[in-house]
This record gives structure tokens, sequence and C-alpha cells, in this order.
């Protein structure tokens, strides 16, 4: 049987059912394959059991009104993590794949692995649960800044849904992997992984994760340098009011306005600004926006341009990492266009390192060419290649990433063998690759890398 009828088959189950873990089962299920309205009939089912299952109803809820774009959903969301706690549910395993997945829904990626990722370490799930459950902490870690390990958790998810033979949860992951791996630089992988969630959506009429596809293309094509296809796709999301789930629906909305306005688009500019209300402070670049927003309404005034690097060292939560460096690069390579190179090289030195810091090497090698660009040479800061120490050593690949990041977690190389369903062999195999890359001699040196894994 095919997912999508697998689907269908399962939310009718669980509609005729009385059982709400059946019905929440169907509720994720959904989450990974449709759209918001088609969510709301086992949302007025949960509602039945509230007081049989308050934990699971308030997820329900919350994640249906956040993908409604209400700002009702914050409240259901805040009291769902709370019974979570009060109720001591980190045991089970559908409730904790329910609090990673309303941490996201929060957007608070820096507390999924944090909080959450012991407890997937040590309790004992199939592997399409393991899947999902890796591929949520993946992916906080990707959006919390830490592009190395994200991807190396997202490509072990992708590898266990493939084993399972979920294309759902595989669609799902292969659909953020297009923008971590396009952010990384490896565009041939972006590419790749993009061919791929496109066929797995159409193949299960994802709604969902064509969204993701969307802002995955886009990501590819920025950092393949196609400005066309670029603001093509810019254009098209925020038109489709993209990005509500992540809080990057407003910073879309001025990426565009920036082009169109430095393009001598300023009428174009305006209107995308026009009746649009602030940003909210609290998502990610929140505290940036108004000064960005004012600066994009006179991109050349010096003051504004002043007022907006003034406000960069406000965005300090490990999900404002990547925004600003963005913000960084706008401004840096705007200065220098204008002649002042001073502010250009520090803007542009600030977001050369900001990149580097995360593992953003695609838009790293982008922001360097700005950079050469004003200095006429070399850039004084020059990042090391990727998760390699000794000259002449490749990078790490993927599957030595999974091990290096499970051993310098430290686990042993039998726990690292059954997190990884491999064999204790292929461990030993791959650290020893790691040991030589990144010219360490011990896990326990390894460990201290741990931040750069």
């Amino acid at each position: 049987m095919s997912s999508d009828l697998e689907a269908e088959a399962l939310v009718s189950s669980a509609l005729q059912s009385s059982d709400p873990r059946l019905l929440f089962q169907a509720f994720l299920v959904l989450t990974r394959n449709s759209g918001a309205t088609d969510l709301q009939p086992l949302v007025v089912e949960m509602s039945r059991f509230v007081d049989q299952e308050p934990f699971l109803v308030s997820v329900v809820s919350g994640v249906a009104l956040s993908r409604a774009g209400s700002p009702s959903a914050q409240a259901h969301l805040e009291h769902a993590l709370d019974l979570f706690d009060t109720l001591g549910l980190h045991e089970d395993p559908l409730y904790l794949e329910c609090a990673i997945f309303v941490t996201l829904t929060l957007i608070r990626p820096h507390e999924a692995r944090r909080k959450y990722a012991g407890y997937v370490d040590r309790l004992s799930f199939d592997p399409a649960a393991r899947a999902r459950l890796l591929a949520m902490i993946g992916l906080g870690d990707a959006w919390a800044g830490n592009l190395v390990r994200g991807q190396a958790e997202m490509l072990e998810a992708r590898d266990l849904a493939v084993q399972a033979g979920r294309p759902d949860v595989q669609a799902e992951v292969t659909s953020w992997l297009i923008k971590c791996e396009a952010l990384r630089g490896d565009l041939a992988a972006a590419a790749a992984h993009l061919a791929e969630a496109r066929a797995l959506a159409a193949r299960n009429g994802s709604e969902w994760v064509a969204g993701h596809i969307v802002e995955g293309s886009a990501a590819l094509h920025f950092a393949q340098g196609d400005t066309e296809a670029w603001v093509a796709m810019l254009e098209l999301m925020v038109a489709s009011g993209m990005g509500v789930d992540s809080g990057l629906t407003f910073e879309y909305r001025w990426e565009l306005a920036t082009h169109h306005a430095l393009h001598g688009s300023s009428s174009v500019a305006t209107g995308l600004l026009d009746g649009v209300p602030p940003a909210p402070v609290y998502l990610p670049g929140g505290p940036a926006m108004a000064a960005w927003r004012a600066w994009i309404e006179s991109p050349d005034d010096e003051q504004r341009m002043h007022e907006f690097e003034s406000v960069l060292p406000e965005l300090t939560q490990p999900a404002e990492r990547l925004p600003r460096s963005r913000m960084a690069w706008l401004l840096g390579a705007h200065h220098g266009r204008q002649g002042r190179r001073a502010p250009a090289v520090r803007l542009l030195e600030a977001a050369c390192a900001g990149y580097a810091a995360i593992g953003a090497g695609g838009m790293l090698a982008l922001a360097e060419v700005d950079l050469l660009a004003v200095t006429g040479g070399r850039p004084s800061y020059t990042p090391p290649p990727p998760l390699a120490s000794k000259p002449g050593e490749a990078a790490l690949t993927g599957a030595e990433i999974r091990v290096a990041v499970a051993v310098a977690d430290g686990l042993s190389n039998k726990e690292a063998a059954e997190r990884l369903f491999v064999s204790v062999k292929t461990v030993e195999f791959h650290l020893g690759n790691i040991f030589r890359k990144l010219d360490v001699r011990n896990r326990t040196e390894l460990a201290r890398r741990r931040d750069t894994l």
C-alpha cells in the first residue's frame, strides 16, 4: 500500500476509534502530508479527550493553530510543554516526539538537543520513530546555527526513513536538507535532495513538504548565484505567506523589498512594506527588523545604515546567527558600493566570520566575493577547511560526521553502532578516518571539538 493510502487508512481508522493515542498518531502523519485545514477533523475529535489526555490535546490544538497562523497557538503550546514536565512524560516515545515537535513550533530550536537528545539516545525506538526524532533534533541543530551537526543528524534520519520504508518521513527530512546543504555549500547534494523531495512529495501528495521544497529551492538558487531565480522564489513565498511556521515570513518580505530598493525599484519595495505590521521582536531577527525596514525605505541614508548596524548586537539567540550574518553582509556590501571602505570591511568581515562559525560555507563563499571587491585581495579571516585539519585531507563524509557526533557525545563504539544502526566494526573503521582527518589522537580530543561537529 502506498504511503498516502496508508495515511488515509490510518486517519479513517483513527476517526472511528476511541483511542486518543491512535488519533494523535494519525495527526502526526497528517502534519507531514497535509495543510492546516486537513488537521481540523482530528482536532475536533481529540478535544473529546481533554480530561484523559490533556497533553496531547494541547499539542494538537497548538500545532493546528500555528499552522493556521493564529497567535493563540503559543498559549496551547506553552501549556503542552508545562504538562510534559509536570506529568513526567519523558519516557514515552510518543510524548517525547510531541515535546520536540512543540519546541520547534515555538521557534526554540536550540532547546531540542539540550532537553530531549538524551532521552532519544537512551530509549528504544523502531527505525521509523527514531528517524522522525533525529530529523527534528537535526533540524533544531541546523536552525540554531550548527549546520554541520544538523546536516549529520538529518542525513542519518533520512537513511533510517529509507530503511523503514517511510517515504513520508523521508520526504520531510529531505526537504529540510535542501536548504541545509545549500547553506553549507554542497550544491550538488542540495540539488539531489531537491529532486528527491519533489518526487516524494508528489508521491505522497504533501502540501507541508511542498512548502519546505519551495524554501529550500530558494536557498539553492541563492547559493548558486542565480539572483533572478532567487527573486522569483521570494516573490512566490511572499505571495503565499510562507515562513509562518518558522518565523521567517517577515524576513522573506524584507529580503525581497531590499533587493528592489537596491536595484532602483523603490516603489516596488515600498509596496511590499505598505500595510504590513511591524515584525514581532520575539521572532528570529525581530529586534533588528524595524531598523532594517527603515533602511529599505532609504537605502542610501548613511545614518539609517548606522542605526541598522547598531541593533545587530541584539541578535543573540542561536536561531539569529544566520540572519545576523546576512544583515551584516547586506549592509557591508552596500557600504562598499557607496565607497565607504572601512564600514564595508568591518561588516563583511563580521558576516564571513559569522558564516564560518556556523558552517555555512556556501554563504561564506558568496560573502567573500563582496569582501574581495572592497579589499582587492585575500580577506584577513580565512576559515579552515570544513572538518579537516591536516593539509591534504578531505573533509569528513556524511557517515563519518554521524559517527564523530555520536562518539563526541560520549557514546561507546557499541552504543554508537546501535544509535546509527551499523556494526561496531563500521564505527571503528570510520573512527580511524575521523582521527586522521581531524588530527586528533583520542576520544577526549574529539569531544573537545564537539561544538564544531
